[in-house]
C-alpha cells in the first residue's frame, strides 16, 4: 500500500480547531483561578476575563453578543463568585464592545489596551460590589494591586492569544 502525502497547500484548517479553541482557552483561563494561592487581598488577575477580552478585541466578529453569558457563567463556577455575577458583567462588556465595533472606526493596539483596561476595572469593581455592596464600597482600594497587575498583564495575554489565533487558522 503506497501512501501519498497530501500537500499542505490549499488545505483548510480543522473546523473543530477554528470554533472550539477560543472558548477552550477562555475556560482554561478561568480554571487557573482554582489554584491555591492564599493571600490577604485579591492579587491573581482574572485570566479568563483577560483571555476573553483578548479574543474579543483581536477577532471582533467571532463571537455573538450573547456569548459573554455562558463564558461568564463558567467563570463564576470556577472563580467562586456568586453565580451570575461574571455572566452579567461579561455580557455587559460584550454589549459595549459590540456597540464600539459598530462605529466603524479602526482601533490600534493602544486603544485596545485602553478598552481592555476599562473593562477590567469595571468587572473587578463590579464583582466586588456584587459580593457585598455596603461593606466593599468603602474598601475598593484593596483592588488596586489586582487591577494594576491585570492591566499590565493584558498585552502579554493578547500576544499569546494572537499566537494561538495564528496557529488556529493555519493549515
Amino acid at each position: 500500500m503506497v501512501r501519498t502525502r497530501r500537500s499542505r497547500l490549499d488545505r483548510k484548517p480543522s473546523q473543530w480547531r477554528i470554533k472550539m479553541i477560543p472558548a477552550a482557552t477562555v475556560v482554561a483561563g478561568s480554571m487557573i483561578t482554582t489554584f491555591s494561592i492564599i493571600t490577604d487581598y485579591p492579587i491573581l488577575p482574572p485570566l479568563g476575563l483577560l483571555v476573553l477580552l483578548a479574543w474579543r478585541l483581536i477577532r471582533p466578529g467571532f463571537w455573538p453578543v450573547w456569548a459573554g453569558f455562558p463564558l461568564g457563567f463558567v467563570d463564576d463556577i470556577f472563580s467562586g463568585q456568586p453565580i451570575g455575577s461574571a455572566a452579567f458583567l461579561w455580557s455587559v462588556i460584550f454589549i459595549v464592545l459590540e456597540s464600539i465595533d459598530r462605529k466603524a472606526i479602526r482601533r490600534d493596539y493602544w486603544q485596545d489596551w485602553l478598552i481592555a483596561s476599562i473593562a477590567i476595572i469595571f468587572v473587578l469593581i463590579g464583582g466586588m460590589l456584587i459580593v457585598d455592596f455596603q461593606t466593599n464600597l468603602l474598601r475598593l482600594d484593596i483592588l488596586i494591586p489586582q487591577i494594576l497587575l491585570s492591566i499590565l498583564l493584558y498585552p502579554f495575554i493578547a500576544r499569546v492569544i494572537g499566537a494561538i489565533d495564528s496557529w488556529r487558522v493555519a493549515t
